[in-house]
């Protein structure tokens, strides 16, 4: 073995040397993430432990599709996955997506999507809701499916996230 490769240092370099070498730009992560395996944290007539088959437990996720519409709901979401090689970056998009949408010329946060996401125990509702949270006055909520997920699951491309309004 050549003993120069133990003996290296680290040494500064100028701007100009600097500007010749690349590299990736963003964040790559891994993760193990546990949501709600034992309930949440709010206790009361509509939410509980997992283990009251009476009470919802879990996390919730509401989203408005229009502005003065009604919200969608991914609720009682409990359950464990874990996945290697998801990206985070900002890419400026300067194109109509080949005809598919309308011209755009600004930023958007890619979300890269790892190979394989591995589920254990992933519960959730799809529903539709009149206000974002139970505990909001008239509250009234239909659930659309339930999904259990265990297993290994193939995810390819990339999520754009666009931004809205003025920052």
């Amino acid at each position: 073995m050549n003993s120069s490769w133990a003996s290296a240092e680290m040494a500064s370099l100028a701007d100009e040397a600097l500007s010749d070498i690349s590299g990736q730009a963003g964040i790559y992560l891994s993760g193990d993430i546990s949501i709600n395996e034992m309930g949440g944290p709010v206790e009361n007539s509509y939410f509980g432990r997992c283990d009251d088959g009476d009470k919802k437990c879990g996390a919730r996720f509401a989203y408005q599709l229009k502005e003065g519409g009604g919200w969608m709901v991914l609720d009682e979401i409990r359950g464990n996955f874990s996945f290697e090689g998801l990206t985070l970056r900002v890419r400026h998009v300067d194109s109509g997506f080949g005809g598919d949408g309308e011209l755009f010329d600004s930023d958007v946060l890619e979300l890269g999507l790892p190979n394989t996401v591995r589920f254990n125990d992933v519960r959730f509702k799809i529903g539709a809701s009149s206000t974002p949270r139970p505990t909001d006055p008239g509250f009234q909520q239909t659930d659309i499916f339930s999904v259990e997920m265990r297993g290994a699951v193939i995810m390819e491309g990339n999520l754009l996230v666009f931004p809205a309004g003025q920052p």
